[in-house]
């Protein structure tokens, strides 16, 4: 078939050859997974090959379509992004940050100022993924301060929650990219923050993330019933918003370590459902939006680990064309590391060592990083390499460079 087919249509047809699946088979699955009933075999058959070689469904199809394969509607088949940047801020707000720092040392704050804040930290958490992690600890931290000294003003009842709110996100915020850069210590007070203050405004959703903060930490450590613990505690708080929906990630991705397929499969069908039931997010950018795409990106962790290699490349090629722009500038670095890390541990099981390579290289190279995900990812590239490569110059190579990533950010050094 044509190369220039959409994306989504390259992407079932990718998808349901990663499972040895025909056409007739994919229609089997599309009829286990309607309520409705559908056309007879030979129509849907033909609307299949339709749909693979670039006929949108529509939007009876779409859904089926996409819990066939496991995913989400608008991972599957995505709607435009809408990106939010300073200049709709200003636009929105007729405020630039001098404006807004002027505002704050007044003894009062008025709705408008709060309104411009409130953009400001959603600028902030949409510039996680790509910022330099210094640059945007710096941001975080002063628009934090800034934030907190609001406390001292003359607020109403429902200025003192927002405010509350706001220094819950921006904590949240800070909290991650401390992790990221390795300062666990910090990262934890500052959590600890953060779910202080989402109890105070009793803020469910902030309160989630705090519990989602926990997940990830405990994840990249190795305790993995902490993990559970701890996205079960989240979705307590936190049931009917997007964190829910990341919590049921990183407790697949702990089920997953520690060996219960089942469970893995429970978890991941726990989120996708949730996500499925959610309105489309405005700003796919904000770091505490659970966009659809990233729902391929649990899925392709808790895939590598139970040793489905060809669903986890699979997933792994998508995860990195959703996070790469048409000319090549990578929007979702950090997650782009982690595939590559995943095509790294498929090719090297596949026999298929200078791809390995080529992948784990190329996983440590970029500037934005998670170095505790990233290291705990490559552990498992590392151990593939101890086990089926250890004679070989060039894999220690790679091992070595592993052991120096380890050792720049203490604590992290890969086992």
């Amino acid at each position: 078939m044509s190369e220039d087919r959409p994306a989504w249509a390259r992407r079932i047809a990718a998808e349901r050859a990663a499972r040895d699946w025909s056409q007739r088979d994919a229609v089997k699955a599309l009829r286990a997974h309607s309520t409705d009933e559908l056309p007879a075999d030979d129509s849907m058959i033909r609307q299949w090959k339709r749909w693979e070689s670039g006929q949108i469904p529509n939007e009876f199809y779409r859904p089926l379509i996409a819990a066939v394969f496991g995913t989400v509607t608008h991972a599957l088949f995505p709607a435009p992004a809408r990106r939010d940047g300073d200049r709709e801020i200003l636009a929105a707000s007729g405020m630039e940050t001098l404006e807004i720092v002027s505002r704050l040392n007044r003894s009062d704050v008025d709705t408008a100022t709060l309104d411009a804040l409130r953009m400001t930290t959603d600028r902030l958490c949409s510039e996680y993924p790509y910022m330099p992690s210094e640059q945007l600890l710096i941001e975080g931290r002063q628009w934090l301060r800034r934030v907190v000294e609001l406390h001292s003003k003359s607020l109403t009842l429902a200025q003192h929650r927002e405010v509350l709110a706001l220094s819950g996100w921006l904590a949240l915020l800070v909290g991650c990219v401390e992790y990221d850069t390795g300062a666990r210590h910090a990262a934890e007070s500052t959590r600890r923050a953060a779910l202080s203050l989402a109890t105070e405004a009793d803020h469910a959703e902030v309160g989630g993330w705090a519990h989602e903060m926990r997940a990830w930490f405990a994840l990249t450590t190795g305790d993995y019933r902490g993990v559970i613990a701890a996205a079960q505690a989240g979705t307590e708080l936190a049931a009917h918003h997007g964190v829910a929906v990341q919590l049921a990630g990183q407790e697949a991705k702990a089920w997953a370590r520690l060996g219960d397929r089942r469970q893995v499969e429970v978890a991941l069908d726990k989120g996708r459902r949730l996500l499925e039931g959610m309105p489309h997010p405005e700003n796919l950018d904000n770091h505490f939006v659970v966009d659809p795409a990233k729902f391929d990106f649990y899925a392709m962790d808790c895939y590598r680990l139970v040793g489905e290699d060809k669903l986890a490349q699979t997933l792994a090629e998508e995860v990195l064309r959703a996070g790469t722009d048409f000319d090549g500038t990578e929007r979702m670095p950090m997650r782009n590391a982690e595939a590559r890390v995943t095509l790294g541990v498929t090719a090297a099981r596949g026999g298929d060592l200078e791809q390995a390579l080529i992948m784990g290289e190329r996983a440590l190279e970029g500037d934005r990083q998670s170095v505790p995900s990233l290291i705990m990812t490559s552990r498992e590239l590392a151990a593939e390499m101890r086990r089926r490569y250890a004679s070989e110059p060039a894999a220690q190579e790679y091992l070595a460079h592993l052991r120096e990533l380890g050792q720049a950010k203490p604590g992290f050094l890969p086992q």
